[in-house]
């Protein structure tokens, strides 16, 4: 059940990210004043690093989880086959 529920919050963190940064290039094309085209710019930063902390947190939790013997790293599988 805690590997499933991973599992599915990976996913929509990386689905969420996909949406978002392709409506950031949507709203990018009909944004003219260029405060707005800065804030759009740091919008998709900080979504392409919370991407990177959710692909990336998972499996080094479980690499070191497993390292350092705790019982949830065991429950923790983020490969989809």
């Amino acid at each position: 059940m805690i590997e499933g529920f991973f599992q599915l919050t990976t996913a929509l963190g990386i689905i969420g990210l996909a949406v978002v940064w392709q409506a950031n290039f949507l709203i990018d094309m009909f944004t003219l004043s260029p405060d707005q085209k800065k804030g759009l710019k740091r919008h998709k930063r900080s979504a392409l690093k919370s991407a990177v902390v959710l692909v990336v947190l998972g499996p080094l939790y479980t690499v070191a989880g497993s390292m350092m013997g705790l019982p949830l790293a065991q429950c923790v599988n983020l490969v989809p086959w």
